[in-house]
């Protein structure tokens, strides 16, 4: 599989996905954990290994996310690891609160696709600002932007600036270690805020 270039999942799969989400982020705030069921029981488009983010939002900011690049483990459980992980576990912020109200968005992603390039002007020129991902890697240091941070930052300049500072990175950094790969995602997401757990 490539990059992704159609919608992938209908309006009843988008439903099922956010509602396995949020099912996940409540009993990851109930209970301190999340259960995963036998793959064998999910639905068959939970069932193929495929890589998902989490997104959480709270009063139109967000409140945490957490997600994986690679396809290790079902869709499925992908959702409900990353909905215990955005909840619980996102450094940035405190772990979550059950009245508090929160909208999920999930991401599922492409296989990653490393990309060719003899400087940096060369990778800015190649970049679709709008549709790519972004993960960048130098030595230890990495990042990720999903697809919508374009939204914020719609200059690649400016977006691959954000993705160096967000790895740890100079700005202004550039190195022939610099390692670069592209992904596309399909994105959505609750229509309101509601409480994490109701």
């Amino acid at each position: 599989m490539g990059l992704m270039c159609a919608i992938e999942y209908g309006s009843e799969e988008r439903a099922a996905i956010l509602a396995l989400a949020r099912q996940g982020v409540c009993q990851s705030v109930m209970t301190g954990s999340v259960a995963l069921p036998d793959v064998e029981q999910m639905a068959p488009f939970l069932q193929p290994q495929r890589a998902s983010f989490v997104t959480l939002e709270s009063i139109g900011r967000l409140r945490g996310c957490i997600g994986s690049l690679e396809p290790v483990r079902p869709l499925g459980h992908d959702i409900l690891h990353n909905a215990c992980g955005a909840a619980l576990h996102d450094y940035r912020f405190q772990v979550l609160e059950a009245a508090e109200p929160i909208r999920i968005s999930v991401s599922i992603l492409s296989p990653l696709q490393e990309m060719q390039f003899t400087s940096e002007e060369d990778l800015l020129c190649q970049l679709e600002p709008g549709k790519d991902g972004v993960l960048l890697q130098s030595g230890r240091c990495r990042s990720t932007f999903l697809p919508v941070v374009w939204t914020s930052l719609s200059q690649p300049e400016v977006f691959m600036k954000e993705l160096k500072l967000k790895a740890g990175l100079p700005a202004d950094y550039w190195s022939e270690r610099v390692r670069v790969w592209r992904y596309r995602s399909e994105s959505f997401a609750e229509a309101v805020e509601r409480p994490a757990c109701e």
